[in-house]
């Protein structure tokens, strides 16, 4: 491939982008294969550069590259292809990161996992925010660095050799046969990695599995500005850098006006990122504070697929650490089962971190908060009579960031607890993937050892996210409620329509208490001989069902993974989606329903009716 073509298509594919490339958080599934993430897209963009075509329409119709900007969009796609083809590496071979450190601790974890020696070299500066001690005694893992004057003059090592750059801007990097990952530091862009030799292939999906699960991929914004670095002769001096300071403040104003808690909100750049930097905060205070004591995280099986993940991949490379399931949902009653996991590992003289949603996803259910309370606030003895570990609350309140749990006088004021929530939802409306962590007066020294871990990991909500969450989040609570509205008039009208469907979705009274979310799932009726039979009918009826909203209502209905966006409605379902790496005996085939404060809701029900009317 001739450079000099390519870096002129790629120009010309930034001048006539979608605009969706830009701004969209979340992207069609009816046109995305998981399994060739990345793959199916550069294959349809290098159709186009071969036949040069760089036409918005063209470029409109590429697959889906990955369906959530967290993991990757077409942007960081088309800039890792271009830094693979200028260093003849293969386009799988080159990751971006918005973080700066969370590269190396990639390949920290997959050579801890797999006990393989690992060095690291740098020229320059190692990234300030990357705290070499913690990231031995609480992470575990090895590792020994070097400052090298010249690279191409090292000698070989036995294991992983990682060589950290400081560089102007995208372009040919030194490569030697000695360095097998390359990590190109770009300021407040975020990073670059650059995985040298075949026989480092192995590396790529652990390493891109770090990407989706505990950080995220370059932003769309940032990729572009890299991009004109790569190909307009643009210099680095001259990339304007967002001065945040001013929208920092209003952001951490108004969510503790929002959530009502005592404690300065930590924002990162998404909602798993400020997940891992809770549980590796949480991690780092039992270390120290309990030393060799075993640390439990209780978590619901069927609850986000992400966090799920996340927590038994911190289990799996954490000494010490485990993972128990919390059932919630359905026939389970999730105060129940906290009292009887709570009893369990008050006997074993365990620290239990319990998270959970509430409501719960995908069905919606609130527990009973006075009970919820009790239940976390009771005294246990170990099994030598000693009193027991009491436990931290981490709720994920994604589904109704509006509700005070934390402030003085709260339901959960007076037990450790913690509250976070997912930024692409409700607080930015759809247009940045940040979340944002808050905690009570009881955790204010956890919530310092969270920041402490957020800095580490380089994965604080960037200028322009903080720009987004400044402009978007005074106006939440009031698009919650005109949501929530439409959600409850849909949900009546399904009722009506199709009685025999099952809804999950919140009762009045527990409307009337503030839990407002703008979400409900749908178990659609069935029929069949035998159980196989009846779920293959099922599951092939939510297909049909969703098919032909996105059909009759393309402009505003879509298949896809999404809740609390400005306009529209969004339709998924959960065991394809969401859980994905949920256990199959947890997942739920059913129908996860979404709506905004902005959509025709008479050309919804109309759509509907004709579906109820036709099985």
């Amino acid at each position: 491939m001739k450079t000099t073509q390519m870096l002129q298509y790629i120009k010309e594919v930034i001048d006539h982008m979608p605009t969706d490339w830009l701004k969209l958080t979340t992207h069609r599934l009816d046109i995305y294969n998981e399994d060739l993430a990345k793959t199916e897209f550069l294959q349809g963009l290098e159709n186009l550069f071969n036949h040069n075509n760089s036409e918005t329409l063209a470029l409109s119709q590429l697959p889906t590259a990955y369906d959530y900007i967290r993991l990757g969009h077409p942007l960081s796609c088309i800039l890792e292809w271009g830094i693979a083809n200028l260093n003849s590496l293969d386009a799988k071979n080159v990751i971006t990161f918005d973080s700066q450190t969370m590269p190396v601790l990639a390949i920290l974890r997959t050579n801890a996992l797999n006990s393989v020696n690992t060095r690291i070299l740098y020229s320059d500066t190692l990234p300030e925010m990357l705290d070499l001690e913690l990231l031995k005694s609480v992470y575990g893992y090895n590792f020994h660095v070097e400052k090298v004057a010249d690279v191409a003059t090292t000698d070989h090592f036995d294991g992983s050799t990682i060589f950290i750059s400081e560089d102007d801007k995208p372009s040919v990097f030194a490569l030697t046969e000695d360095i097998d990952f390359y990590i190109s530091l770009n300021g407040h862009l975020g990073s670059i990695l650059l995985v040298n030799s075949s026989q480092n292939d192995g590396y790529i999906s652990a390493i891109q599995h770090v990407r989706r699960r505990e950080t995220v991929a370059m932003t769309p914004s940032n990729c572009l500005t890299a991009l004109k670095l790569l190909v307009c002769n643009v210099e680095k001096k001259d990339v304007p850098n967002l001065d945040s300071h001013s929208d920092k403040a209003s952001v951490l104003k108004t969510i503790k006006e929002i959530t009502n808690s005592p404690t300065t909100a930590l924002v990162a750049s998404s909602g798993l990122s400020m997940q891992y930097a809770i549980m590796m905060g949480l991690v780092h205070d039992a270390k120290a504070r309990y030393k060799n004591k075993a640390i439990k995280f209780i978590v619901p099986p069927n609850c986000y697929g992400g966090t799920n993940d996340q927590a038994r991949r911190v289990a799996a490379a954490v000494a010490n650490v485990e993972v128990l399931d919390l059932p919630v949902d359905g026939d389970n009653n999730m105060v129940s089962s906290i009292e009887a996991i709570l009893t369990q590992v008050a006997h074993q003289d365990a620290i239990p971190y319990i998270i959970a949603e509430i409501p719960t996803n995908p069905r919606v259910e609130v527990p009973d908060l006075e009970a919820l309370k009790a239940v976390l606030g009771k005294i246990r003895s170990t099994a030598s009579g000693a009193k027991a570990i009491d436990p931290v609350f981490i709720l994920d309140q994604t589904f109704c960031p509006n509700v005070h749990f934390l402030g003085e006088g709260d339901i959960l004021s007076e037990v450790r607890a913690l509250s976070y929530a997912s930024g692409s939802k409700f607080p930015s409306g759809g247009k940045c993937t940040a979340g944002y962590c808050v905690g009570n007066q009881k955790t204010q020294g956890l919530m310092d050892k969270i920041a402490i871990h957020l800095t580490l990991c380089d994965n604080e909500a960037s200028s322009m996210q903080y720009k987004i969450l400044a402009a978007q989040l005074p106006s939440m609570n009031k698009r919650i409620e005109e949501a929530y509205k439409y959600t409850r008039e849909f949900v009546h009208f399904i009722k009506e329509v199709l009685p025999e469907a099952k809804i999950n979705f919140v009762s009045d009274d527990l409307a009337s208490q503030g839990f407002t979310p703008s979400v409900f799932s749908l178990g659609l009726p069935t029929k069949g001989a035998t159980d196989a039979e009846r779920e293959a009918y099922k599951r092939a009826l939510n297909l049909r069902l969703i098919n032909l909203m996105i059909t009759e209502i393309p402009d505003e209905s879509k298949f896809c993974v999404s809740y609390g966006q400005l306009h529209g409605s969004y339709w998924t379902i959960p065991a394809t989606s969401t859980q994905g790496t949920t256990k199959e005996g947890d997942k739920d085939y059913i129908v996860r329903v979404s709506l905004s404060p902005n959509l025709d809701l008479e050309r919804h029900k109309q759509v509907f009716l004709e579906f109820a009317k036709d099985i």
